[in-house]
């Protein structure tokens, strides 16, 4: 194989016009993979580790911003926003980005895709390296393309919906990095899961039982992937099943005991220590601190630390289950924000009245233990044991709530009454991490009982989203648009 047709590129992103044309990237520089070392450099790459951006939180009742001059700080003012922020918070149809800015999932996604797909395609004819060592590193980037288009699919297609999937538009499927200079057609939403499916279980046969990192997939990583998949797709048997396969081992249910934690002023980033000293830090994944909630590791490259605060909604789903009259305190709550004032080390700032998100420590989009623990909660709820589903919401909570009191699994026999207290759980415990609350409200608001109409509000301006209303999809970006104008496109 002449390698010299494919780009495989270290740094993550794509070079040659006809692709840069397609996907609106800039070249970054490129390698061209010859040997098995080259592949496991590009797997390792930093670029690959991170997935998605903050800007999905803005569709949420999650945060709250304020009018200019509200408060003492500008952290979480509205007009202080990026354009493309402000378009979403306050739901404008049509593009979100302006003319000249680019959609940062989109790109970086299919900067992402184009490097597995050079190791998926070229690594088993690589020179060096052996046959099982090869597989298990194209079965990696098997689960990593899965991830990438679980993660496009839900913010630029329909929610998955059995009965129009099959015509629904998703994203277009690319799962080649050689160059042609073609058009690419977008995909339906069926297409695109089934694309998803195949991947992660052509991946699961080959990976890995264990790995010195949680960012390499290994057979529990691609495990948790599916359960995600199928929870989206509203099959509950089968996301039971998988996150099953994870949780029926005890050894994996390790969770971070937060009350071991407290924060601390004078620092901004990892103000997060254990109670005993103020150096070890919480254990997020990053600096020697590994996190053994972790399954599949993909970190939110930035986020909304300090700029947002909290909205009134989130600050009632974190009183809602808590009974402070008992000395329940949400960890959660207590740890990743500060109410009125806070010192980042430049001395007191002060936004009395306001409660905003300070956390400053990694965000992992990827999967986790927790996820799992709340994933079979709401399966067996729905499908299953009401009595399971409940034991699983007490493991996570005694991690999670100081002083806590175990909910009694005989109060909650009723599916409906049992179903709602895992969603409000995981309201609390995926707070602010902008995907997995957009993708929940996107696939509740088919629901109902669990429809939402989203409010913000602004000084005297107010916007609503109603349940299932076409503008939580994002548009293909203008800019894809403009050299594939044939790309049909959600009136949003």
């Amino acid at each position: 194989m002449k390698i010299t047709k494919y780009i495989a590129i270290a740094c993550a992103i794509l070079s040659l016009a006809s692709c840069d044309d397609w996907l609106g990237n800039k070249p970054k520089g490129y390698t061209i993979p010859e040997t098995y070392a080259d592949y496991e450099k590009l797997i390792s790459s930093q670029y690959l580790i991170n997935v998605l951006d903050p800007y999905l939180v803005y569709f949420t009742d999650d945060p709250m911003m304020v009018e200019k001059g509200e408060t003492t700080v500008e952290w979480f003012e509205y007009i202080g926003k990026k354009d493309h922020e402000r378009n979403i918070f306050s739901f404008q149809p049509g593009q979100v980005y302006t003319p000249g800015n680019s959609d940062a999932i989109w790109e970086d996604a299919y900067a992402n895709i184009f490097s597995y797909n050079a190791i998926i395609n070229n690594v088993l004819s690589a020179t060096g390296g052996n046959d099982a060592d090869k597989r298990r590193l194209q079965a990696e980037a098997l689960v990593g393309r899965a991830f990438e288009y679980l993660c496009l699919i839900n913010v630029y297609g329909k929610q998955y919906d059995a009965s129009t999937a099959a015509t629904d538009y998703g994203v277009p499927l690319v799962l080649s990095e050689e160059v042609g200079g073609g058009k690419y057609k977008r995909n339906t939403v069926a297409e695109v899961y089934e694309q998803i499916k195949e991947d992660l279980e052509t991946a699961s046969a080959s990976l890995a039982d264990k790995k010195a990192f949680p960012f390499y997939p290994t057979k529990n990583a691609c495990y948790s992937v599916l359960s995600r998949m199928y929870l989206y797709m509203g099959n509950y048997s089968e996301a039971l099943r998988y996150a099953n396969m994870i949780l029926s081992d005890p050894q994996n249910i390790q969770l971070i005991e937060y009350k071991n934690y407290k924060k601390i002023d004078g620092t901004q980033w990892r103000n997060i220590v254990t109670d005993d000293d103020n150096e070890t830090q919480f254990p997020d994944g990053q600096y020697g601190f590994p996190s053994p909630e972790q399954i599949y590791t993909r970190y939110i490259s930035n986020h909304t630390f300090n700029s947002v605060a909290e909205s009134d909604d989130l600050r009632q789903a974190f009183a809602k289950n808590t009974d402070t009259e008992a000395g329940e305190v949400d960890l959660r709550e207590y740890l990743f924000f500060r109410s009125d004032c806070m010192n980042r080390g430049a001395g007191m700032e002060y936004f009395k009245g306001y409660t905003v998100y300070t956390a400053w420590i990694q965000i992992n989009a990827g999967t986790s233990i927790p996820e799992m623990l709340l994933t079979a909660a709401e399966c067996e709820a729905r499908v299953g044991s009401t009595s399971k589903a409940i034991g699983y919401l007490n493991t996570l909570r005694a991690s999670r709530i100081k002083n806590h009191i175990a909910y009694d699994a005989a109060d909650y026999t009723d599916r409906q009454k049992a179903l709602q207290l895992v969603l409000d759980e995981r309201r609390c415990e995926f707070a602010m991490i902008g995907y997995m609350r957009y993708v929940d409200l996107r696939r509740l608001n088919k629901e109902p009982q669990f429809a939402k109409t989203i409010v913000h509000k602004v000084g005297n301006e107010t916007w609503e989203l109603p349940a299932n209303d076409p503008r939580y999809i994002m548009p293909v970006p203008q800019n894809v648009l403009e050299y594939n104008p044939d790309i049909p496109q959600y009136e949003r």
